[in-house]
């Protein structure tokens, strides 16, 4: 269970016996598989109409037009705040957009100050865009294991996306909805985890609030591991900050129940992630508790592992940030899309 975040503390969530019933775990698969990198988003409720959210969407493309990220953006149908909607942005914009049905545009609509939805993606239909979100979530180099049982090495684009978002992500933004700058929070999982602490840690006042779910902290030799805290500390000057940080009890526990060991890929990713101890994402997050400002949240879900852990951590965001219930044990609307990296 997770408990109230207060200054320069961090509730350590480390749930024993059995969870309550607004968050169950999703049951471990009996058989091990493997994500299909062909997996399509399908029709989402941005293709529906909706009484509760109006969607539009844009484009943005890195100057030599080699890069091209979509965003959906879902605007309440209600009138703004004096100061401007809050905002929730979403990392993998099209795999999260998948995980939201009425119900929930219903509850989020509901609340006394609804919060703009931006979805984050790739201008194509994949749910998950592998080669485009390592080379965009990392900020420095490292090695992705392939298919083949070789690895790519690539990565640290992290901050030309930072700049993607600061100088055309966000003034697009301001043109089509009034958005308060200073109430806004960064969501992403796995690679997406690791960009949001990098965020965190090289854009002070970029968002009001970090959520991270299971933060790939192993990625270039547990680089971010090494992060100048003294640095941060300094930098953020005292500003208050949120960060909540989740992990599955599978991934601390190093679960490979639900892998195909035979797969070449497997075994190199499950060496890779040996950069990283299983207690790094709550040891980061009683680090950063020391820092002046900083509010830090650790949920760990039991039985969870990496896959999972995409819509446990977005809903339970979605939950401490939005206010809706929680509903980070619910199945997916989309169904069983099988393990996510």
């Amino acid at each position: 269970m997770t408990q109230p975040l207060a200054p320069r503390a961090v509730a350590v969530a480390v749930a024993t016996g059995l969870l309550t019933a607004g968050c169950l775990a999703v049951p471990m698969p009996a058989a091990a598989q493997q994500r299909n990198p062909q997996q399509t988003i399908g029709e989402t409720v941005a293709d529906r109409a909706s009484a509760h959210y109006a969607f539009e969407r844009f484009t943005v493309s890195s100057a030599d037009r080699s890069r091209t990220w979509r965003v959906q953006l879902a605007v309440p149908k209600s009138a703004p705040p004096p100061g401007g909607f809050p905002a929730f942005w979403m990392l993998d914009g099209n795999a999260a957009l998948i995980e939201f049905d009425d119900a929930l545009l219903a509850e989020l609509a509901a609340q006394p100050e609804p919060h703009v939805l931006v979805f984050v993606g790739y201008d194509n239909d994949l749910r998950i865009d592998s080669a485009a979100r390592t080379r965009d979530y990392t900020p420095v180099e490292g090695e992705r294991p392939m298919r083949d049982g070789t690895t790519l090495v690539g990565g640290g684009g992290a901050d030309a996306l930072l700049e993607t978002i600061e100088r055309q992500i966000r003034p697009e933004l301001r043109e089509r909805v009034a958005i308060d700058p200073a109430r806004q929070a960064l969501w992403g999982h796995s690679l997406a985890g690791l960009f949001a602490l990098h965020t965190l840690y090289t854009r002070p006042g970029a968002f009001a609030a970090y959520a991270a779910g299971s933060p790939s902290l192993w990625w270039g030799d547990g680089a971010l591991l090494d992060a100048p805290e003294r640095r941060f500390a300094a930098h953020n000057a005292g500003r208050r900050v949120r960060v909540l940080l989740s992990l599955g009890g599978g991934e601390r526990a190093r679960s490979v129940d639900h892998r195909d060991l035979s797969d070449p890929r497997v075994r190199v990713h499950l060496r890779r992630i040996e950069a990283a101890p299983p207690d790094s994402a709550e040891r980061l997050a009683e680090r950063l508790s020391r820092v002046e400002g900083v509010e830090v949240e650790y949920r760990e879900f039991p039985g969870l592992t990496h896959g999972p852990m995409f819509r446990a951590s977005l809903m339970w965001a979605l939950h401490a940030i939005a206010g809706v219930a929680d509903r980070s044990g619910t199945p997916s609307p989309a169904g069983d899309l099988g393990p996510a990296r």
